[in-house]
């Protein structure tokens, strides 16, 4: 098994870029360092580091050790995390992967008078697709993910937050579809799109109505929105997305239209099954069950 200790000193050298420079932040010799090193490709019966003259980089094992040590290493901090919040007042770490969704105004409502009552509370947020949050929610550096779309798999378990987001067309001011209230389905596919690369992110829920994905003019693609609001601007085509997501008044060259027929995709909290979460994370769910409940009682 690895030691914790030598996965430090190896982010460090991957960071540095230099053995020298690496011993100097770990208040290390330079020759017990480079000793660390050789052990732990002994170990793992691998090269890691290329020695260069100049710099240290890292072989195609060293790159995947340096992603997943830091990944282990996130993992042990929120564990240790999560024994100290047993032992103070209720506080602690929560963690929350999210994609690009106004959901999360709800989300973080939530949050904050949450914090109000326990002000120990902490809440890490990590922007990303679906696929992206779910591979880290798969392993365990999430405590929960805001999804959107059919996403009902097996191995999570799902808070429905009855909310959805609502799809349509982000298009320069002066196009002509501009001057429409809506855009529809033959608009599409009359015009260059810009589309998000995500499963669940829309254009799926389009087969339902008969259109050829495929068969779409797409000129470019995105995971997240906010570049690709500068190849709209720039008249590249016009990005099929969620409303409310870019800014439309003020100086930029930006309008929406919804798509008629509506296309909307629902929120959820989604959750590894079987997971055991910290008393943080356990109390901030239960707040969103408790505050999904009284959005939708009965008036």
């Amino acid at each position: 098994m690895i030691e914790t200790r030598l996965l430090h000193y190896f982010l460090a050298i991957a960071r540095e870029q230099s053995i020298t420079r690496a011993a100097e932040t770990l208040h290390v010799t330079q020759p017990t360092l480079s000793k660390q090193m050789m052990d732990l490709e002994r170990q793992l019966g691998t090269q890691l580091l290329v020695r260069g003259k100049k710099k240290v980089t890292l072989t195609d094992e060293g790159t995947y050790l340096r992603n997943r040590a830091q990944e282990m290493i996130d993992l042990m901090e929120q564990t240790e995390a999560a024994f100290r919040d047993e032992e103070e007042t209720l506080g602690g770490e929560v963690y929350l992967g999210c994609g690009e969704t106004r959901v999360m105004t709800f989300v973080v409502n939530v949050f904050a008078r949450l914090r109000e009552e326990h002000p120990g509370m902490r809440l890490h947020l990590y922007s990303g697709d679906a696929d992206t949050v779910m591979e880290r929610l798969d392993k365990g550096l999430l405590d929960f993910g805001l999804l959107l779309g059919p996403l009902h798999q097996e191995k999570y378990d799902y808070l429905d937050l009855g909310m959805h987001d609502t799809y349509g067309l982000l298009m320069p001011r002066d196009c002509p579809l501009a001057e429409q209230e809506a855009v529809t389905l033959d608009d599409l596919q009359r015009v260059p799109l810009i589309v998000s690369r995500q499963p669940y992110s829309g254009h799926q829920r389009l087969d339902w109505f008969g259109v050829d994905f495929e068969a779409l003019d797409v000129v470019a693609t995105y995971n997240l929105l906010t570049n690709a609001t500068f190849l709209v601007e720039r008249g590249l085509g016009s990005a099929f997305c969620i409303h409310g997501l870019a800014t439309t008044d003020g100086a930029r060259n930006l309008a929406f239209r919804p798509l008629e027929p509506a296309l909307t995709l629902d929120a959820c909290i989604a959750a590894k099954r079987y997971r055991e979460l910290s008393p943080a994370a356990k109390l901030f769910l239960e707040r969103l069950r408790q505050e999904v409940r009284a959005a939708h009682a009965p008036s």
